[in-house]
Protein backbone atom coordinates (compact mmCIF):
# COMPACT_ATOMS: atom_id res chain seq x y z
CA UNK A 1 0.00 0.00 0.00
CA UNK A 2 1.45 3.41 -0.94
CA UNK A 3 1.46 6.51 1.28
CA UNK A 4 -1.63 8.04 -0.32
CA UNK A 5 -3.59 4.83 0.18
CA UNK A 6 -2.43 4.62 3.79
CA UNK A 7 -3.58 8.17 4.49
CA UNK A 8 -6.90 7.59 2.73
CA UNK A 9 -7.43 4.41 4.74
CA UNK A 10 -6.72 6.18 8.04
CA UNK A 11 -9.09 9.01 7.15
CA UNK A 12 -11.79 6.47 6.27
CA UNK A 13 -11.34 4.47 9.48
CA UNK A 14 -11.38 7.55 11.69
CA UNK A 15 -14.53 8.78 9.97
CA UNK A 16 -16.56 5.57 9.89
CA UNK A 17 -14.51 2.47 10.44
CA UNK A 18 -12.44 0.50 12.91
CA UNK A 19 -9.93 3.14 13.94
CA UNK A 20 -7.03 2.44 16.25
CA UNK A 21 -8.55 4.68 18.91
CA UNK A 22 -11.64 2.46 19.07
CA UNK A 23 -14.14 5.20 18.17
CA UNK A 24 -15.02 6.93 14.95
CA UNK A 25 -16.72 10.17 14.07
CA UNK A 26 -19.97 8.82 12.61
CA UNK A 27 -20.71 6.26 15.32
CA UNK A 28 -20.03 8.93 17.95
CA UNK A 29 -22.25 11.59 16.38
CA UNK A 30 -25.11 9.54 14.87
CA UNK A 31 -27.02 8.85 18.08
CA UNK A 32 -27.01 12.50 19.17
CA UNK A 33 -30.11 14.64 18.92
CA UNK A 34 -29.94 18.28 17.92
CA UNK A 35 -30.59 19.21 21.54
CA UNK A 36 -27.67 17.10 22.74
CA UNK A 37 -25.36 18.42 20.02
CA UNK A 38 -26.21 22.03 20.90
CA UNK A 39 -25.92 21.56 24.68
CA UNK A 40 -23.17 23.31 26.59
CA UNK A 41 -22.65 21.31 29.78
CA UNK A 42 -19.88 23.70 30.79
CA UNK A 43 -19.94 27.43 30.18
CA UNK A 44 -16.35 27.66 28.97
CA UNK A 45 -16.48 24.90 26.34
CA UNK A 46 -17.83 24.63 22.83
CA UNK A 47 -20.86 22.50 22.13
CA UNK A 48 -20.48 19.30 20.15
CA UNK A 49 -22.25 21.05 17.28
CA UNK A 50 -19.80 23.96 17.34
CA UNK A 51 -16.93 21.46 17.26
CA UNK A 52 -18.49 19.62 14.31
CA UNK A 53 -18.89 22.90 12.41
CA UNK A 54 -15.24 23.65 13.21
CA UNK A 55 -14.23 20.22 11.86
CA UNK A 56 -16.20 20.69 8.66
CA UNK A 57 -14.72 24.14 8.04
CA UNK A 58 -11.14 23.01 8.62
CA UNK A 59 -11.62 19.88 6.54
CA UNK A 60 -12.78 22.08 3.64
CA UNK A 61 -10.03 24.63 4.22
CA UNK A 62 -7.16 22.17 4.44
CA UNK A 63 -8.44 20.36 1.36
CA UNK A 64 -8.30 23.67 -0.50
CA UNK A 65 -4.70 24.11 0.66
CA UNK A 66 -3.80 20.61 -0.54
CA UNK A 67 -5.38 21.51 -3.89
CA UNK A 68 -3.15 24.57 -4.13
CA UNK A 69 -5.69 27.24 -3.15
CA UNK A 70 -4.64 29.91 -0.67
CA UNK A 71 -6.87 29.50 2.37
CA UNK A 72 -6.18 31.82 5.32
CA UNK A 73 -6.96 30.88 8.90
CA UNK A 74 -9.84 32.97 10.25
CA UNK A 75 -9.52 34.89 13.50
CA UNK A 76 -12.29 32.88 15.15
CA UNK A 77 -10.69 29.56 14.12
CA UNK A 78 -14.12 28.52 12.81
CA UNK A 79 -15.70 28.47 16.25
CA UNK A 80 -19.05 30.20 15.98
CA UNK A 81 -22.34 29.92 17.86
CA UNK A 82 -24.96 27.72 16.21
CA UNK A 83 -27.90 29.90 15.19
CA UNK A 84 -30.38 27.21 14.14
CA UNK A 85 -30.50 24.29 16.56
CA UNK A 86 -33.39 22.45 14.93
CA UNK A 87 -33.29 18.75 14.14
CA UNK A 88 -33.22 19.56 10.44
CA UNK A 89 -30.22 21.86 10.89
CA UNK A 90 -28.37 19.09 12.80
CA UNK A 91 -29.09 16.64 9.96
CA UNK A 92 -27.73 19.22 7.50
CA UNK A 93 -24.59 19.68 9.60
CA UNK A 94 -24.00 15.91 9.61
CA UNK A 95 -24.54 15.88 5.85
CA UNK A 96 -21.94 18.64 5.44
CA UNK A 97 -19.54 16.52 7.48
CA UNK A 98 -20.27 13.54 5.25
CA UNK A 99 -19.80 15.72 2.15
CA UNK A 100 -16.40 16.81 3.45
CA UNK A 101 -15.42 13.15 3.83
CA UNK A 102 -16.53 12.38 0.29
CA UNK A 103 -14.52 15.36 -1.01
CA UNK A 104 -11.42 14.16 0.82
CA UNK A 105 -11.86 10.60 -0.46
CA UNK A 106 -12.21 11.82 -4.02
CA UNK A 107 -9.19 14.13 -3.72
CA UNK A 108 -7.01 11.37 -2.29
CA UNK A 109 -8.01 8.99 -5.09
CA UNK A 110 -6.43 11.39 -7.56
CA UNK A 111 -3.15 11.87 -5.68
CA UNK A 112 0.19 10.20 -5.96
CA UNK A 113 3.35 10.20 -3.84
CA UNK A 114 4.79 13.14 -5.75
CA UNK A 115 1.76 15.24 -4.87
CA UNK A 116 2.29 14.45 -1.17
CA UNK A 117 5.71 16.12 -1.26
CA UNK A 118 4.52 19.38 -2.80
CA UNK A 119 4.48 22.55 -0.73
CA UNK A 120 1.56 24.75 -1.75
CA UNK A 121 1.06 27.08 1.17
CA UNK A 122 3.03 29.46 3.34
CA UNK A 123 4.38 27.71 6.38
CA UNK A 124 6.59 25.27 4.50
CA UNK A 125 4.24 22.31 5.03
CA UNK A 126 3.95 19.52 2.50
CA UNK A 127 0.65 18.06 1.43
CA UNK A 128 1.57 14.98 3.44
CA UNK A 129 1.90 17.12 6.57
CA UNK A 130 -1.40 18.87 5.87
CA UNK A 131 -3.23 15.58 5.38
CA UNK A 132 -1.63 14.10 8.50
CA UNK A 133 -2.62 17.28 10.30
CA UNK A 134 -6.28 16.95 9.38
CA UNK A 135 -6.23 13.37 10.68
CA UNK A 136 -4.71 14.56 13.95
CA UNK A 137 -7.19 17.44 14.12
CA UNK A 138 -10.16 15.11 13.61
CA UNK A 139 -8.87 12.69 16.27
CA UNK A 140 -8.21 15.50 18.76
CA UNK A 141 -11.70 16.93 18.42
CA UNK A 142 -13.28 13.47 18.35
CA UNK A 143 -11.79 12.99 21.82
CA UNK A 144 -13.42 16.22 22.96
CA UNK A 145 -16.75 15.13 21.50
CA UNK A 146 -16.57 11.74 23.22
CA UNK A 147 -16.00 13.47 26.57
CA UNK A 148 -18.73 16.06 26.03
CA UNK A 149 -21.15 13.35 24.98
CA UNK A 150 -20.89 11.86 28.48
CA UNK A 151 -22.29 15.09 29.94
CA UNK A 152 -25.19 15.62 27.53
Amino acid sequence: MNQVDLLANELKKLFNGASWIDVNIIETLSPLSAEQAAAKPFESVNSIWEIVNHLVSWRKGVLKRVQGVHFPSPENNFFEPVADTSSQAWKETLQQLNNSQQAWSKALEGMNATHLGLKWVPGNQTNYELISGILQHDAYHLGQIVLLKKFV
